[in-house]
């Protein structure tokens, strides 16, 4: 696998401009399938690798990479958090995110965070190496599949904040009582919070609007 623990090692791509690739997931399995990607471009090397966001934050100041891949849910701080503090630091980074999530609301918290790209992981094999060399040119890309699903949504009223949080409790199977003393407001206020997620999820019941809230990503469990 072709990975190298400096930026600047390796003397034979001396004569040939080379992408510097960080890693950052939490699944090394998933690490070593992208490294044995790479492995055999001439124009790619992985610089770096990260299991949560902390880790990802560090080694981008260190090799300072042409492109970062990275996962959306790792451990310690999570994916978006890792872009938007890489971005803050660095305004020019060019990163793809990498998600098992189709979702609409996690591909636009991601492009409002700055990112270049959002890639599935299950099209990794037929899409990671054309969107590295894409974004690394300066494009912005999204999988076909994603890009659907932000125009279904285009014109959906958004949840706020505090109704995620009523989402997020319900979807723990939460009832309305609990759900007003976790959050420290009234009954009354929690029902009308989830009759407004039923209206603009387009939801029919508690349980169908969990259900839409995971597929979109709007929460996770």
């Amino acid at each position: 696998m072709k990975r190298v623990e400096d930026a600047h090692s390796g003397q034979s791509n001396t004569h040939r401009e080379v992408i510097h690739i960080l890693v950052a997931d939490d699944h090394v399995l998933l690490r070593d399938g992208i490294a044995a990607l790479v492995a055999g471009e001439p124009d790619m090397e992985i610089v770096g690798e990260a299991s949560n966001g902390l880790q990802a934050i560090e080694q981008f100041r260190k090799y300072k990479p042409d492109v970062t891949l990275m996962d959306l849910v790792m451990p310690e701080m999570n994916g978006i958090d890792a872009l938007v503090s890489i971005r803050a630091e660095f305004p020019a980074a060019r990163i793809i995110v990498l998600t098992t999530y189709t979702g609409d609301f996690q591909v636009t918290r991601a492009i409002k965070a700055g990112a270049r790209a959002y890639l599935l992981k299950n099209l990794l094999h037929e899409e990671l190496l054309q969107t590295i060399r894409e974004v690394h040119a300066g494009k912005r890309t999204v999988t076909p599949s994603v890009a659907a699903e932000l125009v279904d949504h285009s014109a959906d009223d958004a949840l706020t904040e505090r109704e995620i949080d009523v989402l997020r409790l319900i979807a723990a199977g939460i009832a309305n009582k609990e759900i007003a003393a976790r959050l420290s407001i009234k009954e009354e206020t929690v029902k009308g919070r989830i009759k407004s997620i039923l209206m603009k999820l387009g939801a029919n019941d508690r349980t169908h609007a969990a259900m839409i809230g995971l597929k979109r990503g709007i929460i996770e469990l």
